[in-house]
């Protein structure tokens, strides 16, 4: 029994966490859970009755910009500047401010000298890489994809690339890349708004094994009893009954998921 209970204990110590966040700069906001009211921001009716939405908005974290800063390009050339600086700056690659010393006085010789740029002008026109000064680790198998914050608006002028990197195996920046949509006017970013959102993602569910098993049905004739009976279910039953459900989708999603084990 006593060997039981300490194999017990010691897989309890030795699980993984999905995600592990290694905040590289100081000065940066730790992520956050994402939140299924979007802040705030979403209406009031979509919170309470429309569960795809809340359940997208709140799958995965927020990270930040570790500084306010603005990126203003003409058409060719990018200039940047942050708070606390005198002025603006051409771009080309950047580190964040002090943080090179502060990375040479912990890194290990032989890694001094490499601590990532902050931000960096891409070679195609109008394209930046920004790095959240953070390093990311996750669990084996899982990978991160990196995207703008869901259903959350942003004040405009950008738009950023998603991508999904294999945080399991590549620790390193989490850079992310933007394309300036906005010419001979400031896009300005903020410290205290999401920056990104990440997405943990089991790599089987992207992978082209699984991606290519599908299957279409191209003809509405197609459809058998069961299909019908469940759009009859979903579509039809609540639109005859003499009371409608208002949320019900949303009602048994919940309650759904507060039936399940908790996975820890």
């Amino acid at each position: 029994m006593d060997q039981i209970q300490a194999e017990q204990t010691s897989g309890a110590t030795a699980r993984q966490p999905l995600v592990v966040f290694h905040r590289f700069v100081p000065q940066a906001r730790l992520p956050q859970r994402a939140d299924r009211s979007a802040l705030g921001s979403m209406p009031t009716r979509a919170f309470r009755y429309c569960e795809a939405i809340t359940s997208a908005a709140a799958f995965g974290y927020y990270v930040f910009s570790p500084i306010d800063f603005s990126l203003m390009w003409d058409g060719t050339s990018i200039s940047w500047t942050h708070k606390g600086a005198e002025g603006w700056m051409p771009l080309g690659s950047a580190q964040f401010p002090g943080f090179g010393p502060h990375f040479d006085e912990t890194a290990p010789e032989g890694i001094q000298g490499f601590a990532p740029p902050f931000v960096s002008a891409i070679q195609e026109p109008g394209l930046v890489q920004l790095w959240s000064g953070l390093v990311v680790r996750t669990a084996p198998g899982t990978s991160l994809l990196l995207r703008a914050p869901a259903n959350l608006p942003h004040k405009g002028g950008y738009e950023l690339y998603e991508g999904i990197i294999e945080t399991d195996r590549w620790f390193g920046p989490l850079f992310a890349a933007l394309r300036l949509t906005r010419t001979h006017a400031p896009v300005e970013f903020s410290a205290e708004y999401p920056l990104f959102q990440v997405q943990p993602l089991p790599r089987e569910t992207y992978a082209d094994a699984t991606l290519n098993d599908y299957e279409l049905v191209p003809n509405l004739d197609q459809l058998d009893g069961k299909d019908w009976d469940d759009y009859y279910d979903t579509v039809v039953r609540p639109n005859v009954a003499d009371k409608r459900p208002r949320g019900s989708y949303a009602a048994a999603a919940r309650k759904r998921r507060a039936a399940e084990p908790d996975p820890a």
